[in-house]
Formats: C-alpha cells, structure tokens, sequence
C-alpha cells in the first residue's frame, strides 16, 4: 500500500528514489515517476526536496548517514579508516547507482559527505600527513571504493539468473581460443571462470590493497598527538 501523505518521510522518499535509481540509472529519476510510485502527487515530494538536483543530494545525504569516523574511540586510525572505507563500500554495492551518483552531484553541499570528509582528515593528520597530503588520500579512497565496485568481477547485473552458466562458458570460450603462445595467461584465466567469484573476497582484498598503501605512506611519519 503506498505512504500517505501524512506519513511520508525524507528517508521514504529517498529510499524509494533509490530504488528506482538501482533498478534504471540516475535518468530515470524522476519527481513524476517517484510521485507515482510513492502514491502522492509531485507537490507532496516539494515539501522534501525542491527539485530533482536537491533530490540528488539527499540521497547521497540518506546513503552517507553511516560513513563516519568515533573520534571517541580508542582504536588506532587504520582501523577507524578501514571502517569507514567498508562502509562506503558496503553503501555501493546496497546501491549500485550511488558511484555515478557520486561523480555527478556537487557534494560540497552535502552534510553527511562533508562530516566523512573531515572525519577522515582528522584520522589521516593523526597518521602524520599534512592537510593537504590528507585530502588527497581521502580522495583517492574514496575514487578506489567507486573504482573497486565499478571493476566488480562477474555476471553483469542484466543477466538473468537461469543464464549465468550460459555466460560463464562463454567467457571461458573466449579467453580459451586465444593464442596459448601469445597470451599464456590470459588462456589460464579461463578456469577461473568455471563459477562466480567469491565477491566478499574480492572487496577485502581491493580494501586491503588501498589501506595497504596508505598505511605503508604513512608509516616512519611523526605521528600527530
């Protein structure tokens, strides 16, 4: 049964909105189309967002809510940064649609952004990196967390479930017929294609691969007290 007007709340509106998003991609997004969805009519979704570019920024405000750093905590920086790396990855693949979102939005405007951001520089100058140094690493996790669920191995999402092992043969035909002497390697790629990959593995690994480097820059630099 659809929200009453009554009852409709930001985080219904951009959950909702979400979906649509996950399901076609951020263009059909649409204040019509959520009205419909949502069983209200357009004006019912203005007292939220005022159009669809404050639409757009809500729901990177909804999904970010959970990307933040306890400074009252007392575990090391790594591993509050680690944390808030998982679950800004854990927030794209829940919404496929949030890397582009990412990219597209203006997120200066964006509270929840903007606290992960400082809370992510205080964390960086605690590992000894200056302001600036610090910025750059935040944006090159946070350019890894969207590259890493971009590359995400596997079965294209279009591909409907009964056709999966239909797939899989195809790409191990294709890598198969290569030339053995040319590209040995990549003819050995083939059997890893027998079944889906193990995806919770491959996301701990590209973590640890971009942590690694981090904490491996940081290291030997005075640490900020």
């Amino acid at each position: 049964m659809p929200p009453k007007t009554s009852s409709l709340t930001k985080a219904a509106v951009a959950e909702r909105a979400l979906r649509i998003g996950d399901a076609d991609g951020l263009e059909a997004i649409t204040i019509r189309r959520l009205a419909t969805e949502l069983g209200v009519t357009p004006m019912a979704l203005y007292w939220h967002f005022k159009n669809k570019e404050e639409l757009l920024l809500g729901l990177i405000d909804h999904v970010m809510a959970d990307v933040r750093a306890d400074r009252a905590a007392t575990d090391p920086w790594p591993v509050q940064l680690r944390a808030m790396v998982e679950a800004l990855v854990r927030a794209m693949r829940a919404h496929p649609c949030l890397p582009d979102l990412l990219h597209a939005a203006d997120k200066k405007d964006v509270e929840s952004f903007t606290r992960a951001t400082d809370d992510s520089l205080a964390l960086l100058e605690r590992a000894g990196f200056s302001l600036e140094e610090g910025y750059w690493v935040a944006s090159y996790l946070l350019h890894s967390a969207i590259g890493l669920v971009h590359a995400q191995p596997g079965c294209p999402m279009a591909v409907p479930p009964d056709q999966v092992g239909e797939w899989l043969r195809r790409q191990r035909i294709q890598l198969q017929s290569l030339s053995a002497e040319r590209y040995p390697q990549m003819v050995r790629l083939a059997d890893t294609y027998q079944t889906l990959p193990d995806l919770d593995r491959y996301y701990a690994f590209g973590i640890d691969l971009v942590m690694g480097a981090v904490e491996k820059m940081a290291a030997g630099r005075p640490v900020a007290s």
